[in-house]
């Protein structure tokens, strides 16, 4: 499901591609080419990379990017930030780099393909030069959100693939990011609200300064998703925010959402 109402403007097209379609993000800035079939981006990679706290001049690694749609709403909310994407399926990483040149952002969001639970080792050559060990300030990511055998499985080998996980489970992508930032750098992933014990046992031993930020369907719903975000190394105790509610009670994005989703703000916290 892509982004409706003012959050995105979709629009699909014939193309000579078949079954690519072009759609917006942050009320136009962003320009996403996806498949029709399989993984679509929705809200998730919105909100992840509103809250992915960098700044201009720093490296951000999107971990398992997909098509790209996190890479290029946090470029586009900070020109100065210098994006690697790192994606396993050929086709979805040939989408990134596609939307990387449509976006005019080439220079600067840079798309490997690879295995999360492989990196930084045996990626292939010509791979992004950052994408080594300690190099980055911030990982974001949006990992697969089923354990393998633990949902029905999707025909499609593409939303398969983005919504169970493989041979890199959850301990895999968590020690992939510790592999990958800088000492003190910052991990922030966007999972369900139902994993978040296993999430927090992940963590343990490697990250510190954990913050849960729950996602709210409507006020007094039960959090479906939540963002988890923690700083590698650190001691600092953890803390449950109050979170972001997104719809009010007639099904509009809130006020607070609908400044993420179409005019690109921070979640700062």
């Amino acid at each position: 499901m892509i982004l409706t109402s003012a959050a995105a403007e979709p629009r699909k097209e014939d193309s000579a591609d078949g079954g690519i379609t072009e759609d917006r993000l942050l009320n136009g800035r962003v320009r996403l080419l996806q498949p029709t079939q399989g993984y679509r981006a929705a809200i998730d990679p919105v909100l992840l990379a509103a809250a992915t706290p960098a700044e201009g001049g720093e490296r951000v690694l999107d971990l398992g990017c997909g098509a790209g749609a996190a890479s290029f709403c946090l470029a586009a909310r900070l020109p100065g930030v210098r994006v690697a994407g790192l994606e396993l399926q050929p086709e979805a990483a040939d989408l990134a780099r596609r939307n990387a040149e449509l976006n005019g952002v080439a220079a600067r969001v840079r798309i490997t393909l690879g295995d999360a639970a492989l990196a930084p080792a045996h990626l292939p050559p010509g791979s992004d030069p950052d994408l080594v060990a300690g190099r980055f300030d911030h990982v974001m990511t949006n990992p697969p959100f089923y354990p393998g055998g633990r949902h029905t499985r999707s025909s499609r080998v593409g939303k398969a693939v983005s919504h169970g996980e493989g041979t890199a489970d959850l301990a895999a992508w968590v020690a992939a990011a510790a592999r990958l930032l800088a000492p003190r750098g910052t991990l922030t992933m966007i999972h369900r609200a139902d994993r978040v014990d296993e999430i927090l046992a992940r963590l343990a031993g490697r990250f510190g300064a954990v913050v849960l930020y729950p996602l709210w369907p409507r006020a007094g719903a039960e959090a479906k998703r939540i963002i988890v975000r923690a700083r590698l190394g650190a001691r600092t105790p953890a803390r449950l925010l109050s979170g972001l509610v997104l719809h009010d009670e007639g099904g509009r994005y809130t006020p607070a959402a609908d400044a993420v989703l179409r005019d690109g703000a921070a979640l700062d916290f």
